[in-house]
């Protein structure tokens, strides 16, 4: 295996995209920080990347939702932004 930081997809400071090559195929790890302005979600929905073989998109999103987070009695506004980003690069909602 070997893994590459690929700036050259995306370049914004609070997301790291790393590729990682076995053989023919290549697969992505998404890491994320969104602080509590959700600039790097805003990015992101501005932005328009494909990365059909994301396998884990993971961070900090800084969202308190009933959906995840029992002890949250509500739902964010930023919920739906999150499941859309999430939902165009492949990943599935892991429930831990």
């Amino acid at each position: 295996m070997r893994f590459t930081l690929r700036l050259d997809i995306l370049n914004y400071w609070d997301i790291s995209i790393l590729a990682f090559h076995c053989d023919q195929y290549t697969n992505f790890m998404i890491n994320i920080y969104s602080n509590s302005n959700q600039t790097a979600f805003q990015f992101l929905l501005q932005s328009f990347i494909n990365l059909d073989n994301t396998i884990i998109m993971t961070g900090n999103f800084n969202i308190r939702d009933s959906d995840w987070d029992p002890l949250a009695h509500h739902h964010s506004i930023h919920t739906d932004d999150l499941l859309t980003i999430a939902s165009s690069l492949g990943p599935k909602l892991s429930p831990l």
